[in-house]
């Protein structure tokens, strides 16, 4: 896809999201049930496009999990979709409202953003959950895939255009570039005349190209360094359960935990019962730890810089509450960090000490997720601090627009 290309698909999402915007609630929530419907029914179809991309691929890990489609994972994104568009409509809600000296009305009211891009890696789920927070509030989805998933992505993509040109809309809201190479991925974030925002969903290599090449405002969903510290005050059963669930549930994620800090009076039988309960995590642990685990890998600097996305979790003894909070605000990336504790006092220091776009109380960090926080899905998590923190649903993908209502008021 050459420049040209590019640019001349991209006037066309501009011009969609024109029509978009002032398209009424009931054709948006339309669109989305539609999707909804042909993912079930185009299942085995889809799972067949994603086998042969599966086949293809030649990394394990991570990468190949985020890539992977099932049975399973098509229905959440059909549920996904329903909960989104049973959601309140987000746009042209009165956020204030003054009356000022001289008679004036002046509110302000959410408003699309216009035109999303999203830069993204394998994760075909994402293409359906982006365009259906896209669509919902009245913006157009531009999407960048990867070159691993481009079938599937395409398959889903014009599930999605069928389904607004038959609510009447134009079928550019929702497109996807079709070229995958890294020189067209640059002349995407440098789109200034088409995209509104840009959101990459990706490791550190995208989140780098992101921050050298783009011209258009974004708003980055970074790295999940998480961690949960376990307290002194901690009910150890449930710490165990809570960490356990935060590494292996899916490790490949962002939200999983990747360092557990442990109160040194409790370290012991914390740290044996959590080894035992795990057998597959490497413990990568400070020399504390290993006094208590012989068998764990000695950690390094780097590895409680490390987001490992893997089976692997890097452990440290700390003798207070405070020492936890500092080795969270050294090497935490602003994603989510988890106490567990029976000590209301120490809950709170935690929640109000610890700077993160996401906090928890006896809770994995597993939770900090779109769906699971009620927005139905998420454009991603920002762990930035302007516009939008933390996951980004529907409001956050609108913008305020000032109104200012007069009888022939001149200043």
């Amino acid at each position: 896809m050459n420049n040209s290309a590019l640019q001349s698909q991209g006037r066309a999402v501009r011009e969609a999201a024109r029509h978009l915007a002032q398209s009424s609630d009931a054709q948006r929530r339309a669109v989305l049930i539609q999707v909804a419907d042909q993912l079930e029914l185009r299942c085995d179809e889809l799972l067949e496009v994603n086998h042969v991309e599966l086949e293809a691929y030649q990394e394990s890990g991570p990468g190949r999990d985020r890539l992977l489609l099932n049975a399973a994972r098509v229905s959440a994104m059909a549920l996904a979709l329903r909960d989104i568009a049973n959601a309140p409509d987000p746009l042209n809600e009165t956020v204030d409202h003054d009356t000022r000296p001289n008679g004036l009305q002046v509110e302000r009211m959410r408003v699309p953003i216009g035109v999303i891009g999203v830069v993204y890696e394998n994760r075909p789920n994402v293409t359906s959950d982006v365009a259906g927070l896209c669509v919902r509030s009245g913006n157009a989805a531009y999407l960048r895939g990867s070159s691993s998933a481009q079938s599937t992505n395409q398959f889903i993509v014009a599930l999605w255009r069928d389904a607004l040109e038959k609510e009447g809309l134009p079928a550019d809201g929702v497109a996807l570039v079709q070229d995958s190479s890294r020189e067209t991925a640059t002349a995407f974030m440098q789109m200034t005349d088409v995209l509104d925002c840009l959101i990459p969903r990706g490791g550190p290599s995208l989140i780098a190209a992101m921050r050298e090449h783009a011209r258009v405002p974004y708003v980055l969903d970074g790295d999940g360094n998480c961690h949960i510290y376990v307290d002194e005050f901690a009910d150890l059963d449930q710490a165990v359960a809570i960490v356990k669930n935060a590494k292996t549930s899916r490790p490949g994620v962002c939200n999983a935990v990747e360092t557990v800090l442990v109160h040194r009076d409790v370290a012991a039988p914390f740290l044996t019962d959590l080894a035992a309960s795990m057998p597959e995590v490497e413990l990568r642990g400070d020399e504390e730890a290993l006094t208590i685990l012989p068998a764990s890998t000695p950690a390094s600097e780097a590895d409680f810089e490390n987001e490992f996305l893997d089976l692997v979790m890097a452990v440290k003894v700390v003798g207070s509450l405070d020492e936890a909070v500092s080795h969270v605000a050294r090497y935490g990336t602003g994603h989510s960090e988890a106490i567990v504790t029976q000590n209301l006092a120490h809950a709170e220091a935690w929640v109000h000490q610890v700077d993160a776009a996401a906090v928890l109380v006896n809770a994995s960090t597993r939770f900090i997720d779109g769906g699971e926080l009620g927005l139905g899905a998420e454009v991603g998590i920002s762990t930035q601090k302007l516009h939008a923190r933390g996951p980004m649903g529907l409001r956050e993908l609108t913008c305020l627009k000032w109104v200012v209502r007069g009888e022939g008021q001149v200043r």
